[in-house]
């Protein structure tokens, strides 16, 4: 007998579930373009990019958590003081202020490992309160970020010359992060390129290593990936471990690119990851979350916030805007894991 398949309904409810806030993300792009054509001007496309590389790289760190069902709080704060770490380091050698004034200029490489070294050791610290301790991952990376901020304004007013903004890097550190590959007439910034590789090596990760597949497992159902015989705790210490990582290579890359790096260096960050990956459809509920959502999510987020001030918004409008984005993703999260269930 022949057996004739029905086609699943097009449902709208569903429809605007799953996708509503990227429309609504859209049509607020739309009209930022409408208000002000050349904001689409490549110039403006390269920098909004630019502008979205290390905080992409800092949210690939978060949506790992997030997909273990967890959260960081203390990502931004972690970012500032590796940031600040990394800059003191590879501060220029006749610099009159170097922070470290007996030190000669040194190697790139001990700034990024420095900055990796304390971002993995804040992973360390926040998977072990998580994954030993039993602490809701909400509470153990709020303690982490009174820690890490309360260090970085320590370590800023430990400079010689009293508490001010660290500059003055070494030329090959910034050219390192602020250069660009000119191909044609056309500039590609090497922190575009990073964000890329990134990414990459993140696919692989979640992707195609026993680790991802595990940490999918654990957030779906942890109980289940015990049982199965995962060894739960130390899984998710690796993934906190990873994401500190991220932290601190975003941070070695942060004070290039804005200029200097100072007490409220990376503020705001961890909830601006948040909002990306969620909004790229990285799920609260856990077990769910693609690099390409992370990657949508943190350049759409971007081209919000780049678009607003382009177009004249007042930065307290743009942060209504985006805790408005950030309730409703979270809250269509819920819907869809509601419907799941």
């Amino acid at each position: 007998m022949e057996q004739v398949q029905q086609k699943k309904k097009f449902n709208f409810k569903e429809f605007l579930i799953d996708k509503g806030l990227i429309l609504v993300i859209l049509a607020l792009i739309l009209y930022i373009i409408i208000r002000e054509p050349s904001f689409l001007s490549l110039r403006n496309v390269i920098n909004m990019l630019n502008q979205a590389s290390t905080k992409l790289i800092m949210s690939l760190g978060v949506g790992g958590l997030i997909i273990l069902a967890g959260t960081d709080l203390s990502s931004g704060r972690i970012l500032g003081l590796t940031a600040a770490v990394s800059t003191a380091l590879l501060q220029a050698g006749d610099l009159a202020q170097k922070y470290f004034p007996n030190l000669g200029e040194l190697p790139i490489i001990v700034g990024f490992l420095a900055a990796i070294l304390v971002g993995g050791l804040f992973g360390l610290l926040n998977g072990f309160g998580v994954a030993k301790l039993k602490l809701h991952a909400f509470i153990a990376t709020l303690g982490t970020q009174l820690i890490a901020y309360s260090l970085l304004q320590a370590f800023i007013a430990a400079s010689p010359w009293g508490a001010q903004p660290l500059t003055g890097f070494k030329e090959s550190y910034r050219n390192f992060v602020v250069g660009n590959i000119q191909i044609g007439s056309f500039e590609l910034p090497y922190l575009v390129i990073y964000a890329m590789i990134a990414c990459a090596v993140m696919w692989v990760v979640w992707n195609k290593t026993v680790l991802g597949k595990n940490m999918y497992a654990i957030g779906g159902n942890k109980e289940a990936a015990e049982v199965s015989g995962i060894n739960v705790d130390k899984n998710i210490m690796i993934i906190f471990l990873i994401a500190g990582v991220m932290y601190g290579i975003a941070g070695f890359l942060e004070a290039p690119r804005i200029g200097n790096a100072n007490i409220v260096t990376g503020t705001n960050y961890d909830l601006d990851a948040i909002a990306a990956c969620v909004i790229g459809g990285v799920s609260f509920s856990g077990g769910i979350g693609k690099i390409s959502g992370i990657i949508l999510g943190t350049v759409l987020l971007q081209v919000i916030n780049y678009g607003l001030v382009y177009i004249g918004v007042s930065s307290y409008w743009i942060l209504f805007i985006k805790g408005a984005l950030i309730i409703a993703a979270v809250a269509l999260d819920s819907r869809k894991y509601l419907q799941k269930k």
